[in-house]
């Protein structure tokens, strides 16, 4: 697991894993271009594609033709040196992020380089920086300086931060941010380009009209000039930036519906096609593209999602918030919308977007970004197990095992969360005694099943022959692992 706490040379920030890479990437370039995918199409298998390799257990070269045709994309900005290489694409495991960043009204630099060390700690594969006050431009350079994992921005929040009033934003001011966040190593930012003045009539109907923060700013800015989105307008030098610089687009679902009753409307959808039209373009420069999707979906519309997505962005990997099944849960949305997330991520979501305890009301702590992180861990964990991806269920089994044989310090050291899984058995078993016992306190010695259940192990050896298999050298293995 990634950790923020490696010192780099001068005693500051994470390790730069990457820099003789770039260096010796920057001196041998002719053309200018410096995405993965461009690598990729030109036959090179770089080192970032074959770290990801050794991390999915797969070969370079699926990694490179994934990348090569989209399937999957590398967020690697090389001037992010710092930067473990990962993947995002449904050859490879479910990935999850965590939002992290400031408001304007609380929290400072230390306390989201906290939520960071959390969010990597428990196992976040990246972590976008929402920040929307204060310095952005000092917490995010906290965030990428010691950030093992590839941090993700939405460039439109800081635009707001530079103009008096939303309808002074414009084509300038945005690609002066962008070109500001690539340089100082942002690896995927949201974009949304994808909502256009013609779609607005559509979110009419809706309960909860527009909820991405992004696609409402921009729904007013061409509600107030009559005129479309600039984001749409200047696509081609968003491009240019992100392919100097190597940064991804994750194309922002601006139309996402906010509640169940909105979800595969005509404003969702259509933004979708839009999306899928500005990855063939993006693609035509050799740009990285992921898509954002919803959002707020019944249980029975889940599959239609990413069925869409394929359809109409071309298998670009499909990246979703959640999606929250009910809406009747503030406070436990982080349940609520780890349910979605298994079930998309079971149909071929690629990464997904952690929501917090805290979503719709109010700004996360460390505490509540930890809580999200476990509940989408799990979530990712069993669209992986769903999907029969290969060695996905050894620690199951392995657990499952330590658990049969009683073995309380290995299914500790195996849970997500070792320290609570600890803490919760301790609370009313708490001596060291109690470690070897082949009881908990919901049973008690009379009633464990599996105490008995091992009774029938042996009357089917001695009477029948029948061995039980052993998992205990995958235990030790995965114990050692991890």
């Amino acid at each position: 697991m990634p950790s923020t706490n490696g010192n780099s040379a001068n005693g500051h920030g994470a390790p730069k894993l990457r820099s003789e890479w770039i260096a010796q990437r920057k001196t041998q370039n002719s053309d200018g271009n410096f995405s993965q995918m461009h690598y990729a199409r030109t036959g090179v298998v770089t080192e970032e594609m074959e770290y990801v390799a050794r991390r999915e257990k797969i070969a370079p070269e699926l990694v490179r033709e994934e990348v090569a045709c989209g399937r999957m994309i590398i967020p690697a900005n090389i001037n992010h040196p710092e930067l473990e290489p990962m993947c995002i694409g449904v050859a490879s495991l479910c990935k999850i992020n965590a939002n992290i960043g400031n408001s304007a009204v609380t929290s400072e630099i230390g306390d989201e380089l906290n939520k960071l060390h959390t969010a990597v700690h428990f196992g976040a594969d990246t972590v976008m920086d929402l920040s929307t006050g204060g310095d952005i431009h000092e917490i995010r350079e906290a965030i990428l300086r010691h950030s093992p994992v590839p941090i993700g921005t939405v460039p439109i929040y800081e635009a707001v931060s530079r103009v008096k009033r939303i309808e002074d934003l414009n084509a300038n001011v945005m690609l002066e941010v962008i070109e500001e966040q690539a340089e100082q190593g942002v690896d995927y930012m949201t974009i949304h380009a994808g909502v256009l003045i013609q779609y607005l009539p559509m979110v009419s109907k809706r309960i909860t009209g527009v909820v991405s923060r992004g696609g409402a700013i921009l729904a007013q800015w061409m509600a107030h000039h009559h005129r479309q989105n600039f984001l749409y307008e200047c696509f081609d030098e968003i491009c240019k930036i992100f392919a100097r610089h190597d940064v991804s687009f994750s194309l922002g679902d601006g139309l996402r519906p906010g509640c169940i009753a909105d979800a595969s409307d005509e404003a969702q959808f259509a933004e979708l096609k839009t999306l899928g039209e500005l990855t063939k373009k993006a693609w035509e420069s050799d740009v990285q593209v992921m898509i954002e999707g919803p959002g707020h979906v019944p249980l029975d519309k889940i599959k239609e999602q990413v069925d869409k997505e394929k359809e109409l962005c071309y298998e670009a990997p499909f990246y979703t918030l959640g999606p929250l099944v009910t809406d009747i849960a503030p406070g436990y949305d982080h349940i609520t919308s780890a349910i979605g997330a298994a079930m998309i991520g079971w149909h071929g979501a690629a990464m997904l977007c952690y929501v917090t305890p805290k979503e719709h009301l109010g700004l996360p702590n460390e505490k509540d970004v930890k809580d999200g992180i476990i509940a989408y861990k799990i979530a990712a964990h069993a669209a992986d197990v769903a999907r029969r991806r290969p060695g996905a269920q050894d620690r199951d089994d392995a657990l499952s095992y330590a658990r049969y044989k009683f073995d309380w310090e290995k299914q500790f050291a195996l849970s997500l969360d070792p320290e609570t899984a600890r803490s919760m058995h301790d609370e009313t078993l708490p001596d060291d005694f109690y470690k070897e016992a082949a009881f908990c306190s919901m049973c008690g010695p009379k009633f464990c099943s599996m105490n008995y259940s091992s009774k029938v192990d042996e009357y089917n050896k001695q009477v029948h022959g029948l061995e039980k298999k052993d998992y205990s050298e995958l235990v030790e293995k995965l114990v050692e692992l991890k």
